[in-house]
């Protein structure tokens, strides 16, 4: 199976749910025809920006689904199909596969995290990557999960044809340079942050799976073109520049401060699931002050 191109920026997209708490498919579509126009690699679906774990896997399925439907027919959708259980990562993967998906991220598990070795989530990936009828991007993301999937982890399932790359959200760029100095040649990774993407890139990432992709696509596609260029001095002027506001959308304020800021440069973010609560007035308002220093916000 010829490995897929990942190269490029992906935006973890948000969820969008009306007042009453169902998902805004009407709205989804109106944010990806915009999205459309922007220049990005594709879209991922299902990843935490999503809120995924808050939603039922029908619902999971009817988002990917849908942004299947409206993507542009060369944009990528990368689906999240990562479960607790082997079996059920692998029963979801089949049907994000069936609903259009091009290529299944799947998070690392977690709630037994003390028994997640290098050992065990080796075996687990190389049996979804074995059944799975699309390529499998693993996705690290120990903030979230309590679980930092390994270099040697990494190293060893890159050489599964079956698996495409990784997006690493850790932050570790010493981590990143370590897996691409002895992976498969044609194993790509992914900057899982805006933050630190102008450092991935220099270790060889291919792009980036970013929350702030969903507001400043051209930007960050602009740092990796400076990058590649070889006009280190403007791509670093850039990466600090959108340092602040990619904190104040992941660290600081979270999935609520995504989708406010989507309000703000004339997306739809609208509300949150609960568990998860709105933005007060005052963080609304440090956070549009925020995105205007970054030039994100006229």
């Amino acid at each position: 199976m010829a490995r897929l191109d990942l190269s490029g920026v992906f935006p973890p997209i948000p969820t969008p749910f009306e007042i009453d708490g169902r998902i805004a498919l009407k709205r989804l579509d109106e944010n990806l025809s915009r999205w459309n126009g922007l220049p990005l690699r594709g879209y991922v679906a299902g990843g935490s920006n999503g809120e995924f774990p808050l939603l039922s896997i029908d619902e999971r399925i009817e988002v990917v689904r849908a942004v299947r439907r409206t993507a542009a027919a060369e944009r990528l959708v990368l689906a999240g199909s990562g479960m607790e259980s082997t079996r059920a990562s692998i029963d979801l993967t089949l049907r994000m596969t069936e609903a259009g998906a091009d290529a299944a991220l799947v998070v690392t598990p977690g709630y037994y995290r003390s028994r997640m070795t290098t050992e065990a989530l080796t075996a687990h990936y190389l049996e979804i990557a074995d059944a799975s009828p699309i390529p499998v991007v693993l996705y690290n993301v120990p903030a979230n999960t309590g679980v930092d999937l390994s270099a040697e982890a990494a190293i060893e399932l890159s050489h599964h044809p079956n698996i495409a790359g990784m997006k690493e959200s850790g932050g570790d760029v010493a981590k990143i340079g370590r897996i691409l100095s002895s992976c498969d040649p044609e194993f790509q990774v992914l900057a899982g942050s805006a933050g630190f993407f102008l450092g991935a890139l220099a270790m060889g990432s291919v792009g980036c799976i970013a929350a702030l992709a969903n507001l400043a696509a051209a930007e960050l596609d602009r740092l990796q073109v400076l990058f590649r260029s070889g006009d280190g001095e403007n791509a670093r002027a850039l990466q600090q520049r959108l340092i602040e506001a990619n904190t104040a959308v992941t660290a600081t304020y979270g999935v609520a401060g995504l989708k406010v800021a989507l309000d703000l440069t004339g997306f739809y973010g609208g509300p949150v699931r609960s568990p998860l609560q709105p933005l007060a007035a005052g963080d609304r308002e440090r956070l549009a002050s925020i995105l205007r220093r970054s030039g994100l916000l006229a």
